[in-house]
């Protein structure tokens, strides 16, 4: 059974406040003009609530437990999350800008189990880099880079489409994208060394970058004017060079987030 907890803030401070007090340094050190006090009004407009994340666990012997943490979809000044992604506007480009991102990710794992034994831990990521969301007249487009300034020292770029299905009560955002992750990102958090080969039941494991294409939906539904209920589920296929790491026991990943929202206007 699928256990559930709440993150605390010392689990998740070297990922949070790291991204926190970077980013809203550069939106402060970020001078606006009256125009540009107009375009990027300093207020919370968008969805703030609670919400429950889950991502089944690829690697042997892990299960994953689902986390209770703070949701955000919203814009205030310059600055602005989108569910995981933090980040800052800075020039106009296009139909958007181009943004300095971070990101909220637990995708590191102990390795505290029998079938991990003689592997090390793998930390948290923590991705910084640049990227751009363009809403165009037939969809939305997100680009991300990032690189991991924690222990892979890898890169991660993403690119997604989202389209938009309005009816009464439910909206729909359909998703398709794909992520390419560096061979340092893959090799730590999948590789396995030459040292824990001879420490543990593995032999050693040198995986290549991944391409991951993937597909998801968000729906958004009201339950009054200002309180929503939403609903996120993602399916990612992985790559060769994921699974046919030893210490991965899946060919896709999976991830599901249900949040209660107030949306400000």
């Amino acid at each position: 059974m699928t256990c559930v907890r709440t993150i605390s803030l010392r689990h998740m401070a070297g990922v949070t406040i790291l991204l926190a007090f970077a980013l809203l340094g550069i939106g402060t050190a970020c001078a606006q003009t009256k125009a540009g006090a107009e375009e990027f009004p300093m207020r919370i407009e968008g969805d703030v609530g609670v919400g429950g994340y889950y991502t089944r666990s690829i690697v042997r012997g892990r299960t994953a437990p689902a986390h209770v943490l703070p949701y955000g979809y919203f814009d205030y000044g310059r600055m602005f999350a989108r569910i995981d992604t933090l980040g800052v506007k800075t020039v106009k480009m296009g139909y958007g800008y181009l943004e300095l991102v971070g990101r909220v990710s637990l995708e590191g794992f102990k390795a505290d189990t029998a079938s991990l034994r003689g592997l090390t831990d793998r930390k948290n990521p923590i991705p910084i880099g640049i990227g751009t969301f363009q809403e165009t007249p037939v969809g939305a487009f997100f680009v991300n880079a990032f690189y991991d300034v924690n222990k892979s020292q890898g890169g991660l770029f993403e690119a997604i489409y989202a389209g938009e299905v309005v009816t009464p009560g439910v909206t729909l955002y359909p998703q398709i994208g794909a992520e390419y992750l560096s061979k340092e990102y893959v090799g730590y958090y999948y590789g396995v060394s030459t040292q824990e080969a001879s420490a543990s039941q593995y032999g050693a494991y040198q995986p290549g970058g991944a391409f991951n294409p993937f597909v998801a939906v968000l729906a958004d539904t009201r339950i009054t004017e200002e309180v929503h209920l939403n609903f996120y589920l993602r399916h990612r296929w992985l790559a060769s060079s994921i699974q046919g790491s030893p210490i991965v026991g899946s060919k896709s990943m999976d991830t599901a987030i249900i949040a209660l929202t107030y949306r400000f206007k």
